[in-house]
């Protein structure tokens, strides 16, 4: 008899309130996606309250911000965590932000680090900016070493959340409007020509999807915005080329209607195999 094939499947989504998302039928998804390992961002929830509407996860790894009611980024798993790590060790400006956490996972396709990040949204000329320019720095100190780790131990990573910045035309859909803003600006973008260009790292659903528009993951709840598609591709999965070369299927799961969505993000869902 065959031997069971060996996949891990990956979800992650920006909640915008996880108890909200619950309410507007978030369970009915999970359920039917039924993902190794969930990744959220802006749960904007108490721990306690988090676990409460993940009943199927023994593990979560969740960091909560200072400011209460705001961001808070988690990792759910079926597997034990070997280690969780929260913010940024070489830039401790970010332990309370409730914007990155780490979870090492002993998976069924081999040893892979996840991390669930949540990027300011910024805007022009403010603090908020200044702020989110500093996280993009962060991260590329972190991305570098992430990917040193993978070339040295064999353990892949998996960077996966809402990074608040279209990284090219195709992934805003009104991008000429948005020249100049905050999620479009060049030196946003030019972050992730580093992580891609310099560093390694494989943004799987432009892989898959090709020199298209979207496929987008984020509409404003307001008008017309999602009948009419116009919307961003600011939620990623980002990974390392080991973890890249497993890459099967990665899927935007779009409701089929304004009323059926739980959260203004569509869930970004990936499969891997051995």
């Amino acid at each position: 008899m065959p031997g069971k094939k060996k996949e891990l499947l990956v979800a992650t989504v920006n909640v915008n309130g996880v108890r909200a998302a619950v309410r507007r039928g978030m369970p009915d998804w999970l359920d039917a996606r039924d993902p190794d390992v969930l990744l959220l961002q802006e749960v904007r929830a108490p721990d306690a309250e988090l676990r409460k509407a993940l009943p199927g996860y023994p593990h979560v790894a969740h960091t909560e911000a200072a400011a209460k009611g705001r961001a808070g980024v988690a990792i759910a798993a079926r597997s034990e965590f070997t280690a969780v790590r929260i913010g940024f060790a070489h830039d401790p400006h970010f332990e309370t932000s409730g914007r990155w956490v780490e979870a090492d996972v002993d998976t069924a396709i081999g040893p892979v680090t996840f991390v669930s990040a949540y990027v300011h949204s910024g805007e022009v000329g403010s603090p908020q900016q200044d702020d989110k320019y500093r996280f993009l720095d962060a991260m590329d100190v972190r991305l570098a070493e992430l990917g040193e780790t993978a070339r040295e131990t064999g353990r892949e990573a998996l960077v996966a959340g809402d990074l608040n910045v279209g990284h090219t035309e195709r992934d805003i859909k009104n991008w000429k409007g948005n020249r100049g803003k905050a999620g479009f600006l060049e030196d946003e973008r030019a972050h992730f020509d580093h992580w891609f260009d310099q560093l390694g790292w494989v943004d799987t659903q432009r892989r898959v999807a090709g020199d298209v528009d979207g496929p987008f993951a984020w509409w404003s709840w307001r008008g017309q915005a999602f009948d009419n598609d116009t919307g961003w591709r600011i939620d990623y999965q980002l990974v390392t080329p080991g973890l890249a070369g497993r890459l099967r299927t990665v899927e935007t799961d779009r409701a089929a209607s304004y009323a059926e969505r739980f959260s203004d993000h569509a869930p970004v869902v990936a499969v891997y195999g051995a």
